[in-house]
């Protein structure tokens, strides 16, 4: 029974796609933006090539239920796992998908690394990973009251599918076990050796702990509701844009004030000695008061020694 399908990324995808026509990127920032971009695309077609081969086997089953693309946050920590089998004898089979372009190799110490062409790249290890998803799934379980008659937890068995044109260098099988590391097409014949495989006893504890297809569906529902989708926009901090700085705004400048021409100031008349002391105007030739002439002469350096009407001693500052 299929019960959750791939979440829609095309936001994400096309968000990635807009910031690289951006020309206000730096270095760092084109360079997070490309491997971004590389596996989030790669991860699609991964996602999408994994579902295609487990929805044609357990869609429309009924001993197995089937969740694409789930995300679990438990405790402050977060399971990303890209596919979950469970089924009715009481096991879930986490599947981490991976799909590299270029050639992937194990060591017998379990370390990952893919080649391109001359190039060699270490990666952590994709089943570590789904280890890790499992610690915490079985965390979440606890929590939903989901387990076997006669366990606290269901088994679980971590997957690492890759895609059918992999190729895949492996260590010696007595050095590691890589029996984990399958490719989509091979993941039936995987799982119905995983069943064929059980002992006596295991058997025995299968068929005692089988549920009804009602009662996995149910889990499969309780698990769907636990999804907590990553938000397709987001971006880490040094992707974030930059406040620009604002362009400085050319206020009209105020027009210069007009100022009225000052008067000019009369030139005096030519010193004549017989105005001098004399109650006569040497600019308008008008007699004058007697204040007024003794202004002036109080006040010879500013006059020049003459006197002048009050109109026209205003004239001179």
């Amino acid at each position: 029974m299929l019960i959750k399908s791939a979440d829609d990324k095309s936001r994400r995808l096309a968000l990635l796609q807009d910031l690289q026509k951006s020309p206000l990127l730096d270095t760092r920032q084109k360079e997070w933006l490309r491997v971004e971009l590389r596996n989030l695309t790669a991860g699609i077609k991964g996602e999408r090539e994994a579902a295609f081969h487990l929805d044609g086997h357990y869609k429309d089953g009924q001993n197995n239920v089937l969740l694409h693309d789930l995300r679990f946050q438990v405790d402050g920590e977060v399971a990303q796992i890209d596919h979950l089998v469970i089924n009715r004898t009481g096991y879930m089979v986490l599947i981490e998908t991976k799909n590299y372009s270029g050639d992937l190799e194990v060591n017998a110490h379990g370390e990952f690394t893919v080649r391109y062409g001359k190039e060699r790249y270490g990666i952590p290890s994709p089943y570590e990973q789904s280890r890790r998803h499992a610690r915490i799934l079985g965390k979440l379980l606890e929590r939903l009251e989901i387990g076997t008659r006669t366990d606290k937890l269901p088994e679980f068995h971590n997957v690492v599918l890759m895609h059918p044109q992999a190729i895949i260098q492996r260590p010696d099988a007595k050095a590691l076990d890589t029996s984990f590391l399958i490719k989509a097409d091979q993941f039936r014949a995987w799982h119905e050796k995983l069943v064929d495989g059980f002992s006596t006893g295991g058997v025995f504890k299968a068929i005692f702990n089988i549920r009804s297809p009602d009662t996995i569906k149910a889990w499969g529902e309780k698990l769907k509701r636990q999804h907590r989708p990553q938000d397709l926009l987001d971006l880490p901090d040094f992707m974030q844009p930059k406040p620009q700085p604002a362009k400085a705004v050319m206020e009209p400048r105020p027009p210069a004030p007009v100022f009225a021409a000052a008067p000019a100031t009369p030139a005096p008349a030519q010193a004549d000695a017989s105005l001098a002391k004399k109650l006569i105007c040497a600019h308008c030739r008008e007699k004058i008061s007697y204040p007024e002439g003794k202004f002036c002469w109080n006040n010879a350096k500013r006059f020049g020694g003459l006197q002048y009407c009050r109109e026209h001693q205003n004239s001179f500052t």
